[in-house]
């Protein structure tokens, strides 16, 4: 696995966080990610990330499940266990619209759940380190990516001007793995993190 540094800066306020964030990106420094404990509106177009296709996803996975429903029920009514109910017609369309609807919406939402689950890369097995103890429970925090022309004090000394109450640097794997949480430690820049 590649390791990668990283520079973390916590913030304690979106009002703080949002500035922030546009400094970094006119400044030219790759944002790696930005964790937040709840669900900030328009950061994502503060960090320049486009829309999500998730809801194509679902409208293709829905159209599926239409399809299979009519297919199904057609195959089976009409060509393989043909039966009279009440004199209706073998194809009675009206008499399969609940089906229909319900493996469409079956099929949207597991297809959904699946597909989000895949981008985000969220499984009881996978693992992903994590930048800030706090960032799910009271903190904001924002993770540079680190090139070969990067500055690290000059980084940490722009972010600290920021609003930002802590800084530090970490080296860490910024894909996922398969396997627990227990791999080795690293101190960098006076602070104790965990490498990935």
């Amino acid at each position: 696995m590649s390791k990668k540094k990283f520079v973390v800066a916590a913030f304690d306020d979106e009002d703080v966080l949002f500035p922030a964030v546009k400094k970094v990106r006119t400044s030219g420094y790759k944002i790696h990610d930005v964790y937040t404990p709840f669900a900030v509106h328009g950061l994502d177009h503060a960090l320049g990330l486009r829309e999500t296709s998730l809801h194509t996803a679902g409208f293709i996975y829905g159209i599926t499940g239409t399809t299979t429903a009519l297919s199904c029920i057609s195959w089976i009514l009409t060509a393989d266990w043909p039966m009279n109910f009440g004199g209706k017609p073998h194809f009675a369309l009206p008499a399969w619209i609940p089906i229909t609807f319900e493996l469409t919406v079956l099929f949207a939402a597991v297809g959904m759940v699946l597909t989000f689950c895949y981008l985000c890369q969220l499984a009881p097995f996978v693992k992903k380190h994590h930048f800030h103890a706090r960032a799910t429970d009271d903190l904001f925090v924002m993770v540079i990516e680190c090139t070969a022309k990067t500055n690290v004090d000059d980084l940490m000394g722009f972010l600290s001007s920021t609003g930002a109450l802590e800084v530090n640097v970490q080296v860490a794997e910024p894909e996922w793995w398969l396997g627990t949480y227990d791999k080795e430690q690293q101190l960098i820049k006076g602070s104790h993190v965990e490498v990935a």
